[in-house]
């Protein structure tokens, strides 16, 4: 203890009334934690008055009268809060990962989930021909705080957390109709509409039919209230981001597509998407060895390629994993960059381009749908519809997406599959007028 710690009554020159003075200065003239001046007047209080108190040689031990936290302290208190807060982020993350594993443990029903627990361990290659990689991501834990009305909805909706989710404005209002008829009459109960105006709302509200209208927003409300199919179409990349985070799975549908089974009872989930193909047929929609002849090269002039026709972005199944919202955050994000891209071309772009100089892929395992049970208007009436046994076969969904006049050839899949009017198809071209 210093000097000024440990002053003495001497300061006071031996006078009673000047050591009384120096010490009550002591105990309350400083910005210290000392004694209280409550506690000192209880402590002069509980003395005899009439006893006599020799002030001779009494030291007053006090705190210091100068201020306790200096600068010097303040700085190094604000060091060790920093220190602590980064601990403490630290711990939390460990905490979020401990979670995280726990959840995936409990989540046995998924082999893929469980699989992904053995990440980051080595270990000595199977049999020939057993081994296998993971075919997925682990899905996400769910974060109620990023919407809790869409949450709310969800929740009252979803079958074992999955939906159809299909965006619409009062442009396709007939269309639109005729879809919620369709899986209305097959059955499905899981499904939601996002309204991007008003009036779809409430017809919608009017029909009995789930929906949900987001809240306002200047850039997608004058896209969803004016827009077309391409651009509306552009739009779910943004608008789904939401629902996965929330640990929805979702099949996002266009309104052009008929239902005739419930879809949910055909899908695989071995992937982080799955998606309907615009191929007509095996060698379109899975991939080919396309050769590309160089004559020119002699000896070399044989190059082979590997091609396959675009998944279509208006019908496809994505679970909430992080290289799945990684897609949609991608897709997204070109769109709002590149106005003159179109929404399906960038998506698959980024599904299937490799990682390469100046360019990281995206890491995320896909799925081609069966295209006899999710079916493109191209191969129903280019090849199904003209071939006798296939004609027998009765698809999951038809998307009448290589044609513009929509509604018509709708209605008439309906007739031919559910009213089973043979020649339902036959009066259509194979393609388009024009």
């Amino acid at each position: 203890m210093d000097t000024g710690q440990a002053a003495g009554c001497s300061a006071g020159g031996g006078n009673p009334k000047a050591c009384s003075r120096f010490c009550h200065q002591e105990f309350f003239g400083s910005n210290c934690r000392g004694i209280s001046k409550n506690h000192y007047l209880q402590f002069t209080s509980s003395l005899d008055p009439t006893a006599e108190i020799s002030l001779k040689g009494l030291k007053c031990y006090t705190v210091s009268s100068s201020p306790c936290e200096s600068p010097e302290r303040i700085n190094m208190l604000k060091s060790e809060l920093a220190l602590m807060t980064e601990k403490n982020a630290e711990l939390k993350k460990q905490a979020r990962e401990l979670s995280t594993k726990l959840q995936l443990a409990e989540q046995g029903v998924d082999q893929a989930q469980k699989k992904f627990l053995t990440l980051g361990m080595q270990h000595k290659a199977g049999p020939f021909g057993t081994v296998k990689g993971l075919r997925t991501s682990p899905m996400i834990i769910s974060d109620e705080s990023v919407n809790p009305t869409l949450s709310k909805i969800l929740e009252k909706i979803a079958v074992r957390k999955e939906l159809i989710v299909a965006l619409a404005n009062s442009n396709v209002r007939e269309m639109l109709k005729f879809w919620v008829d369709n899986i209305k009459r097959v059955g499905v109960p899981n499904y939601l509409v996002v309204a991007l105006d008003e009036e779809t709302e409430r017809f919608c509200k009017s029909n009995d039919v789930p929906v949900y209208r987001r809240p306002p927003d200047k850039n997608v409300d004058s896209i969803g209230k004016t827009g077309g199919n391409h651009a509306v179409s552009g739009l779910k990349f943004h608008i789904l981001r939401e629902f996965l985070q929330l640990g929805y799975s979702i099949l996002l549908s266009d309104i052009d597509i008929v239902y005739l089974q419930n879809p949910f009872d055909h899908l695989f989930r071995d992937s982080n998407v799955e998606s309907m193909s615009d191929g007509h047929n095996n060698m379109t929609a899975y991939g080919y060895n396309d050769v590309f002849d160089e004559p020119s090269m002699g000896w070399a002039r044989y190059a082979h390629t590997m091609r396959i026709w675009v998944y279509n972005s208006g019908f496809f199944f994505i679970r909430p994993t992080l290289p799945a919202i990684e897609l949609l955050d991608r897709v997204a994000y070109r769109l709002s960059h590149e106005p003159k891209s179109w929404d399906q071309a960038v998506f698959n772009e980024e599904l299937f381009f490799p990682s390469h100089p100046g360019y990281e892929g995206l890491h995320a395992a896909k799925r081609t749908m069966d295209i006899y049970q999710f079916m493109n208007s191209k191969v129903l009436f280019k090849t199904v519809r003209k071939d006798a046994q296939l004609r027998k076969l009765k698809p999951v969904v038809v998307h009448a997406n290589y044609h513009p006049d929509k509604l018509q050839r709708m209605k008439a899949v309906v007739e031919f599959y559910v009213d089973q009017k043979q020649n339902a198809l036959d009066t259509f071209p194979d393609g388009s007028d024009w």
